[in-house]
């Protein structure tokens, strides 16, 4: 026997990833008829770290690319990282600031070589991490978002797009980041509820007493006002409509407009118009042709186009300044404390503002159309189906999509402007200069918004533009595993470029998981502290580590020591190594169809005892089949407890593939636990050692077979979520009993029903252990009563009516149950012991026993029971309980009362034997 007395997860994992890699076990087959099965891998941060989130997420794509090709598909797992754009910028620029610089003073040239040098030291982080895992991607094929041959279908892309009249160059509002001096995309704006006021203002009336008063909540805009609006139907201002106001501090003169959507009922029903600078404001200067006057520079400060007293200030000072002046001038009415909607950027929470830029717009009307209707014909399939309802939403009320991005490290925009500013859009520089005429052009500076090329994962890495056969054989790929955040950024785009440019769809089914939350349901982030690396939960990690990983580079000392105090009561020891398997195996139960799932380390414990219980019990076969091996291999029909788990584990096989099939990973890690811990461990293993101990050889041929025959058909089964225990066990088992037919699990056939057909009726033989086990549990149960040690066997008497021949059963009861002999007989009498009582069967333990003190445990049980059912009396008895609960809760609730009920008269007789 090979196996180690101890399960040591981590010696196993890193040997056998290396085989598997260095086999080539992770490439496509390319056999001929087989069919193609192809996930892409959401690409991660190039300079990113495996988070829960991924971590989660890769163990559902690998479990699904391990099934797949086991069941003899050819497959591909395509990996790859994402250069994103600002999050990789943003860190080299704090290591810059952190230097007392900043990319202005290197200038762009040297900025991006920095930029390649941090990639190349960290960019393959995150890869070498999920090797970690398991991850059983292609390497060999390992694409990058920045690499030459996805570079090049990028521009590809956006020049024939321009040509085609879907991307243009504008002059519009965006949301901007002042800090890094980019535009950022609406859906990357995180608007967040936070405390602020609301400004009341006079607003004076040309050639005249009166005024209007406005509210604002961002007085530094007034600046840039360009009209007030009010509701047409307002009797209040109804006589202002076209007269003129003079802008405080501005001394501009700005019409009283009217406008459907200024609510009569809101505040003062004074609206102040800032066109470049608020974007309902925008579609209102457009609508009455309102001038535009940008008040702010790109680095958040006033610009020129305001009164030389706030110019240069940045905007919040500025807003201090305006304010004070107002109510120096007895223009101030009010301040009202006011919460409001604060937009902030996604990666490095600065307030955004609204500011005109000059940028590359693509039109997406078609496109939305066409992403619709390739959903709603069922060429695409949401899974859960209800994600299809939120993506269909967002095509409905899409805008044109903002693709450019004022930053130094992306995909630079292939055009070209002469000295007058026209632009050449063109897929080289030499083409560029043939359309303009003159080779003293300069390069747009910007570069495209990452989710661009992002957009264009599923072809591009396949080898587009040019015709490749994986083109042919792995588009469109079978599923894309993703979260429900990014079903805009990057699902609806991918469907609508992917079959612009090459007719297809780039996937058939979007399986959308929920978000890793901490066990509280926390989101969890860096700021809580409550953040997890999954190699600590794989390798371990000890309380000092654990606490100085989650402070360090935090600023705020008293948050600090919030979150080491909180890391030291949640986890005081830190973690143990559990293992990637158990990991796995804890993700796949967790994923449910559900929005948000909590993560637990105890469940994690769980899972690493599941594995423990697997290499025991392998070691635990092997260790009884020792004296029979030469009975392996021989063939004999099969006695009713090896045909009872042979039908037990083909249930198995056909949930599982269910379970594969509607995504609901949850399920079938829960039928695998339940089978090896329950059905084969706690049972068949038990039940065959009586087997093995049998004078009849057949007995003993037909239970080592199948003994060795089902776990090796339960690794396989198991294998996609818990690759490398699997592997090792199975290296033993399969060679013991002749199965060993590949050199590697992992391309070994998936179990099928076929395989494990047998010629019984499983229906019958389930009954027999259906009441074998009870009556077992019965015994125990009156073994517990009575407190009886487990090193003490004594007899036992069954009663038995009907006829029921139960002689099939006695061997088992009597080694499970500690039993010293069974003797079935026709009527227990003058009992004075616990009897129980398993559909009509009477057993009882032939014990001496003190009457006094049976008596009161009888009456004390009796009593227990009558107060249960009394609880479930009282809600049976409330009309407004039985109306509203469902009706198997109230099924449930009568059978327990029935249930109860009979015990009582069980208890009841045995008090009155006594």
């Amino acid at each position: 026997m090979q196996l180690a007395k101890t399960y040591a997860p981590k010696e196993i994992e890193n040997k056998w990833y290396a085989i598997w890699e260095s086999a080539g076990y992770f490439k496509p087959s390319n056999k001929d008829g087989a069919p193609s099965y192809c996930i892409q891998l959401p690409p991660p941060n190039v300079t990113g770290t495996l988070h829960m989130g991924h971590g989660f997420q890769h163990t559902l794509q690998d479990a699904l690319i391990r099934y797949h090709r086991m069941r003899g598909f050819n497959t591909l797992w395509q990996p790859g990282t994402d250069h994103a754009g600002i999050s990789t910028q943003i860190v080299v620029e704090r290591n810059l600031e952190a230097q007392g610089l900043n990319r202005k003073d290197i200038g762009r040239e040297e900025f991006v070589k920095r930029v390649w040098d941090w990639k190349k030291i960290s960019g393959d982080t995150i890869t070498r991490q999920m090797r970690r895992l398991g991850s059983s991607c292609d390497w060999s094929r390992e694409r990058f978002t920045l690499d030459d041959g996805l570079s090049k279908a990028v521009i590809e892309v956006f020049v024939n797009l321009y040509e085609k009249g879907f991307i243009y160059r504008g002059y519009r509002l965006v949301n901007w980041d002042v800090r890094r001096q980019t535009a950022v995309s609406d859906l990357e704006v995180k608007s967040t509820e936070e405390n602020g006021h609301l400004w009341h203002f006079k607003y004076p009336v040309k050639d005249s007493a009166e005024f209007v008063v406005i509210a604002t909540t961002r007085p530094e805009t007034m600046l840039g006002d360009m009209a007030v609006a009010v509701n047409p139907t307002d009797d209040r201002y109804k006589h202002l409509i076209g007269k003129t106001l003079v802008l405080p501090l501005v001394g501009r003169e700005i019409p009283i407009i009217a406008d459907d959507y200024v609510d009569v009922a809101f505040g003062t029903g004074c609206v102040k118009i800032t066109p470049a600078h608020d974007f309902n404001d925008y579609e209102i200067g457009k609508n009455h042709g309102l001038e535009m006057v940008s008040i702010m520079s790109l680095d958040g400060h006033i610009n020129d186009n305001a009164p030389l007293k706030y110019r240069g200030l940045e905007r919040f000072k500025a807003r201090k300044e305006i304010i004070a002046d107002l109510d120096a001038l007895g223009l101030l009415v009010e301040i009202k404390s006011h919460k409001l909607m604060v937009p902030r950027g996604e990666k490095d929470d600065v307030i955004l503002e609204p500011i005109l830029t000059h940028q590359w717009f693509m039109n997406m009307d078609k496109f939305a159309k066409r992403g619709l209707e390739l959903v709603s014909s069922g060429e695409i399939r949401f899974v859960p189906d209800n994600w299809s309802v939120i993506y269909n939403q967002w095509l409905e009320n899409i805008q044109d999509w903002c693709i450019s991005r004022q930053l130094w490290w992306g995909h630079r925009i292939p055009a070209y402007f002469d000295e007058t500013g026209k632009f050449y859009v063109a897929r080289t520089f030499d083409d560029a200069v043939k359309q303009a005429g003159t080779d003293k052009l300069t390069q747009e500076p910007d570069v495209l918004d990452t989710w661009f090329s992002s957009a264009l994962w599923c072809f591009t890495t396949l080898g587009w533009p040019e015709t490749t056969q994986e083109l042919k054989t792995f588009l469109p790929s079978s599923v894309l595993v993703t979260g429900f955040d990014i079903i805009f950024f990057w699902v609806a785009r991918m469907v609508m470029l992917t079959e612009e440019f090459t007719g297809k769809v780039p996937f058939k089914d979007v399986y959308v998981t929920g978000l890793i939350q901490d066990s509280q349901g926390n989101k969890m982030s860096k700021s809580k502290g409550n953040i997890i690396d999954p190699l600590d939960l794989i390798d371990g990690i000890n309380h000092d580590d654990l606490v100085s990983k989650r402070t360090q580079n935090l600023m705020n000392p008293k948050q600090a020591e919030s979150i080491a105090k909180q890391t030291t009561k949640d986890y005081p020891n830190g973690f143990v190594a559990f293992g990637a398997d158990a990991l796995r195996f804890t993700f796949a139960s967790l994923s449910t169809h559900g929005r948000e799932i909590r993560f637990d380390v105890k469940r994690i414990e769980g899972s690493r005892n599941f594995c423990n219980k697997l290499w025991n019990a392998s070691r635990f076969v092997l260790m009884n089949i020792e004296g029979h091996t030469q009975l392996i291999g021989k063939s004999t029909a099969l006695n009713f407890i090896d045909a009872w788990i042979f039908g037990s584990l083909s249930k198995l096989i056909t949930d599982i593939d269910y379970a594969y099939t509607t995504y609901r990973f949850d399920i079938a890690a829960q039928r695998l636990y339940e089978f090896v811990w329950n059905d084969y461990c706690d049972w068949y293993v038990e039940l065959a050692k009586v087997n093995l101990l049998n004078v009849d050889e057949n007995v003993r041929i037909s239970t080592v077979n199948t003994m060795l025959s089902v776990l090796e058909c339960v690794l396989r089964l198991l294998h996609p979520f818990m690759p490398f225990i699997t592997e090792e066990l199975w290296q033993e088992i399969a060679q013991i009993c002749g199965k060993k037919t590949a050199e590697s699990i992992m391309i070994a056939p998936y179990p099928t029903i076929e395989e494990v057909k047998i010629n019984t009726e499983f229906d019958d033989v389930d009954k027999q252990i259906v009441l074998l086990k009870e009556l077992i549990t019965g015994v125990r149960n009156l073994r517990a009563e009575m407190n009886l040690s487990p090193a003490v066997k004594v007899p036992l008497k069954i009663e038995v009516k009907n006829n029921l021949i139960l002689n099939d059963f006695v061997p088992y009861i009597q080694s499970l149950a500690k039993i010293s002999e069974c003797e079935i007989v026709k009527e227990i009498t003058n009992s004075i012991s616990p009897i129980a009582i398993i559909r009509n069967i009477r057993l009882m333990l032939e014990v001496e026993i003190d009457k006094d003190v049976e008596k009161q445990r009888l009456l004390k049980e009796i009593e227990k029971i009558r107060k249960d059912i009394e609880k479930i009396q009282i809600k049976l008895n409330n009309p407004a309980y039985v109306e509203r609960a469902p009706k198997d809760l109230i099924e449930r609730d009568s059978l327990r009362v029935g249930e109860l009920s009979g015990k009582i008269t069980q208890f009841e007789e045995q008090l009155n034997s006594l």
